[in-house]
């Protein structure tokens, strides 16, 4: 199995300039964890939901809140992004993008056309629900081959090798 067959085509982009409050609303209104930051339509950065409660104040909504609380929220997506992309393309492997983003501690990948386009995001979550279902269909191949040696025996088995 490759990257094309698991990845979400709809991702969700921002634009470098885009407020942290934009950004906060997006992650608000929405069941994803991870937002590509573009330029020019060009890939030039990611962000997550944990990157945004890192940048926001903690005393934001609460009686402590201060001016320099909400400030926060003007920051922009290029001074919070992670600007060093571990990326994987469509016809990558599932396998070899679990070593990768293993190796680089990311937890999901941009997948880009080779001329640098977005394709899709494929996160961790989609990895494991691909290896479940891997898992399910290895599973009932070896109940059926198990069925058919129940009942005819280990010669029908070895009539096929």
């Amino acid at each position: 199995m490759d990257l094309g067959s698991i990845m979400t085509s709809r991702v969700v982009t921002v634009e470098m300039d885009d407020s942290i409050r934009l950004i906060n609303g997006l992650f608000a209104h929405a069941k994803f964890h991870h937002l590509l930051v573009v330029e020019n339509n060009k890939l030039v950065g990611i962000i997550s939901d944990r990157d945004v409660l890192k940048a926001m104040s903690p005393f934001l909504h609460t009686l402590a809140e201060q001016s320099r609380d909400s400030a926060t929220l003007e920051r922009k997506a290029h001074q919070i992004m992670t600007r060093s992309l571990v990326t994987g393309t469509r016809e990558m492997r599932i396998i070899d993008a679990v070593r990768l983003m293993l190796e680089k501690r990311v937890s999901c990948l941009p997948v880009l056309s080779q001329d640098g386009q977005i394709e899709g995001l494929v996160t961790w979550k989609d990895m494991l629900r691909a290896f479940v279902e891997t898992d399910e269909v290895l599973c009932n191949i070896c109940r059926m081959r198990l069925d058919v040696r129940q009942r005819y025996g280990e010669s029908a088995n070895e009539s096929r090798e």
